[in-house]
């Protein structure tokens, strides 16, 4: 854990001179993935999105990992809206240790809006760019799947304890349903496994969850 911190702490200097360079609209957040249910550790300019130390990550793996485009450990230039409506350009880079193990993530949030009035001016005098398809090889996708088991781990190990209540295990679930754990492959399993409990059990969980909440 100290190893991480430190590595972390590193990349401090690159996101105030990143946001120092590309102004107040330009947002950079370190997330501490050794701490996923309250990964956000250094934020600059995070009025942008609001940001805050202590809260979780959002779009890793929603969007990040799950990405056609996510490849070499980052994912550049995508977008997401914010609650009051305004454009959000991203990118995300995946920090490992000296073993190799992800660690953390470091996010620039840059808000476009300004510049959207000016782009749709521009946009008719812009030759339309056609998009080819790109699909992950094995090695990406063996790569995501091992990010995703480590999150699920990390986020196991800070919560489970010997005496753990229903609504604690279902808290969890809610948890890592809202982080998209599991939307990949074999995350229910995996879940299911590191909690002691059936595939069947987390899907009644996910279930209860969803009702709950329609």
């Amino acid at each position: 854990m100290e190893e991480s911190k430190k590595v972390l702490e590193s990349f401090i200097p690159v996101a105030k001179s990143t946001a120092k360079m590309f102004g107040p609209n330009c947002e950079v957040v370190i997330h501490d993935l050794t701490n996923p249910q309250a990964s956000v550790m250094f934020t600059v300019n995070n009025h942008v999105t609001g940001r805050e130390i202590g809260q979780s990550f959002d779009h890793l793996v929603k969007t990040v990992l799950r990405s056609e485009d996510f490849k070499e450990d980052y994912l550049a230039g995508y977008t997401f809206v914010t609650e009051d409506k305004r454009t959000i350009r991203s990118s995300t880079s995946l920090i490992r240790d000296s073993k190799q193990k992800v660690i953390g993530a470091f996010c620039i949030n840059f808000d476009v809006e300004p510049l959207n009035q000016m782009q749709q001016f521009m946009s008719t005098f812009l030759p339309t760019q056609v998009q080819e398809n790109v699909t992950k090889s094995d090695d990406d996708i063996e790569n995501v799947e091992g990010i995703v088991d480590q999150l699920i781990q990390q986020i196991i190990q800070n919560s489970v304890h010997p005496v753990m209540k229903r609504h604690e295990k279902i808290e969890l679930i809610r948890f890592m349903d809202e982080k998209g754990i599991f939307l990949l492959k074999g995350s229910v399993e995996k879940v299911a496994s590191l909690l002691g409990i059936s595939k069947v059990t987390v899907y009644s969980y996910l279930d209860e969850i969803k009702n709950k909440s329609s």
